[in-house]
C-alpha cells in the first residue's frame, strides 16, 4: 500500500524525494519477504546436510537486502543530481505529499516497534535488522517532508528560488541515511557469514568458566553466530583423578554457567585430564 501511494502521489507531484522513499518501500517489502522466508527456514531443525542447522539463511537474507538498498541509492543519486546539475526543480506540493509521508512515519514508528519486541524475544537478527532499517526509514521520511516544505516555502517566497532543490537534497539526504544503514547491516551480515565472534563475549565467557570451581583452565575457545544460535566450542583442564561421572557432572555445571549468560547457547565442552 505504501509503495503504490507513493508512487501515485510522486509522478503526480514530480517529487523526487517521494519516488526515493517509493524505491525504498518496494525494496522495504521485497526484503521483509525475503526475511519471511528466511526466518522460516533457518528455524528449521538441523539435518543430515546442515549439522549446525540452517541460521546462516537470515545473514544471507540481510546481506542480499543490504545490495537492493545500495544499488536503489545509486539511482536516487544519479536522479538528483542531473536535477540539480539542470537546475530542473517542477515539484508541485500538494496536500498529499504531506499525508502520504506521515503516514509512512506511523506505519515505520509501529512495525520497527513489533519487530524489535520479536527480534530481542527471539535473538534473531534477521528481524532485528529489519527493525533497525524501518527506524531508519522514520528519519529518512522526515528528510523528505522537510524538502517538501522548502519547495512549498519557495512557492510562497519567489526571492527565496533555489529553495525548489530542497526536494533533490531530500532525496540525496534520504541516500546518505539508506547507504549508512546499509553499511551497518552489511558489515554485521559479513561478520556473521566469517564466523566473526561477538565482541567482548570471548573474555566473558572464559572468565565465567574459570570461575568454576574445579575448572583449572580453559582454552581452545571458539564462538560463532548461526543465525539466532549461538554455537560455543571450549577446553578445560580438569583434575585427573576425577571419575568419568564426576568429570561429567562439572561439564554440565560448566554449560549452565555458560547458558545464564547465553541463554539458548549451544555449548560444547571438552575435558582434559590434568595430571
Amino acid at each position: 500500500m505504501l509503495t503504490a501511494l507513493k508512487l501515485v502521489v510522486g509522478f503526480a507531484t514530480g517529487s523526487l524525494g517521494i519516488l526515493a522513499e517509493a524505491a525504498h518501500s518496494g525494496l522495504d517489502l521485497i526484503a521483509a519477504g525475503m526475511t519471511f522466508v528466511a526466518v522460516r527456514m533457518s528455524g528449521r531443525p538441523p539435518d543430515r546436510g546442515h549439522l549446525y542447522g540452517h541460521g546462516k539463511l537470515e545473514n544471507l537474507s540481510a546481506l542480499f537486502e543490504t545490495l537492493l538498498l545500495l544499488l536503489t541509492c545509486a539511482w536516487v543519486v544519479r536522479e538528483a543530481v542531473l536535477r540539480l546539475a539542470r537546475q530542473r526543480a517542477n515539484v508541485q506540493v500538494t496536500v498529499w505529499s504531506f499525508a502520504i509521508m506521515l503516514t509512512s512515519i506511523a506505519v515505520d514508528l509501529s512495525r520497527s516497534r513489533v519487530l524489535a519486541r520479536t527480534a530481542k524475544k527471539y535473538n534473531s537478527q534477521a528481524l532485528e535488522a529489519d527493525a533497525l532499517h524501518f527506524e531508519t526509514d522514520v528519519w529518512s521520511s522526515a528528510v523528505v517532508i522537510f524538502g517538501l516544505l522548502a519547495v512549498k516555502a519557495a512557492d510562497w517566497m519567489p526571492a527565496l528560488g533555489w529553495l525548489r532543490h530542497g526536494d533533490a537534497l531530500a532525496a540525496l539526504g534520504v541516500s546518505a541515511l539508506v547507504v549508512w544503514v546499509s553499511v551497518q547491516l552489511g558489515r554485521r551480515s559479513v561478520d556473521a557469514l566469517m564466523d566473526r565472534a561477538p565482541h567482548g563475549m570471548e573474555e566473558q565467557i572464559a572468565a565465567i568458566v574459570a570461575a568454576v570451581p574445579g575448572v583449572l583452565d580453559c582454552h581452545n575457545l571458539r564462538i560463532r553466530y548461526s543465525g539466532p544460535r549461538l554455537f560455543i566450542d571450549l577446553h578445560v583442564l580438569i583434575d585427573g583423578q576425577q571419575t568419568l561421572s564426576q568429570a561429567h557432572r562439572l561439564t554440565d555445571t560448566i554449560e549452565a554457567a555458560i547458558q545464564e549468560k547465553a541463554p539458548g547457547a549451544d555449548v560444547t565442552v571438552h575435558p582434559e585430564p590434568f595430571e
